[in-house]
């Protein structure tokens, strides 16, 4: 999978595969649909856990990229469970956003229960910034490759953890991409079906139910929402909802 020279327009960083297809798998979709480039970069595999194996991930991972149209995707191979915030992550972090210049970065959210999800957007915010270091060569420091690059926006996303009601910046409808949303965070057999109680609602009904619960804050039928530190700015009134 290769990026064209002008770099991605979107780049999902996600704690483990299947983050971001439930997190923001309507997004995703919904840009490819307006000629966005998209990529998504795993920061582990996510194993071990309790139905899953790193082979069943690899080939969930596929199917899911296959249906979503993806062109580029990668595992920067980071241990699971175990995910820190040290230089040689930030390094291998900070490398990928100079070799695929993105546009605009989705993050995790920086307050949730899982320890991976919170390291990664710490992880984010850090790598954003090491990307656009001019004197990287300095003895006792890291060495970057490529280019200086300085990725001009980062939005963040919801995990499913955490049972929070933070205020989202703002709210993406997703309505012509729910159901193949669905059917790509269905590819992740292992983690939303196998040894869960079959009894409704399951995860899955969950995940669609959120999205409608989004939608309808927008006058949509369904939406993901966003957090963001700093303004966004807007070119006119015709662009909001």
């Amino acid at each position: 999978m290769t990026v064209s020279s002008d770099g991605l327009d979107v780049l999902v960083v996600a704690p483990h595969p299947d983050d971001a297809e439930i997190s923001v798998g309507g997004t995703i979709i919904t840009s490819l649909q307006q000629g966005l480039s998209v990529g998504v970069l795993e920061l582990t595999d996510g194993e071990p856990t309790p139905h899953g194996t790193r082979e069943q991930r690899a080939i969930e991972t596929a199917a899911s990229t296959s249906l979503l149209g993806l062109s580029w995707r990668r595992n920067l191979g980071l241990p699971n469970r175990q995910l820190q915030h040290t230089l040689d992550a930030r390094q291998k972090l900070a490398n990928v956003f100079r070799d695929v210049r993105p546009q605009t970065i989705l993050a995790p959210y920086w307050e949730d229960a899982h320890p991976d999800h919170i390291v990664a957007s710490e992880l984010v915010d850090a790598a954003r910034f090491w990307s656009k270091l001019s004197r990287t060569d300095e003895e006792g420091q890291l060495p970057l490759q490529g280019e200086r690059f300085w990725p001009p926006r980062i939005f963040y996303y919801w995990s499913i953890h955490l049972r929070i009601h933070p205020k989202p910046a703002f709210v993406l409808d997703i309505s012509s991409a729910i159901d193949q949303k669905m059917e790509a965070v269905a590819c992740f057999d292992s983690q939303v079906a196998q040894g869960r109680d079959a009894r409704h609602p399951t995860l899955l009904d969950d995940i669609r139910d959120r999205a409608r619960y989004w939608g309808w804050t927008i006058g949509s039928a369904y939406a993901e929402p966003f957090a963001c530190r700093e303004e966004i700015g807007v070119a006119g009134l015709k662009q909001l909802m």
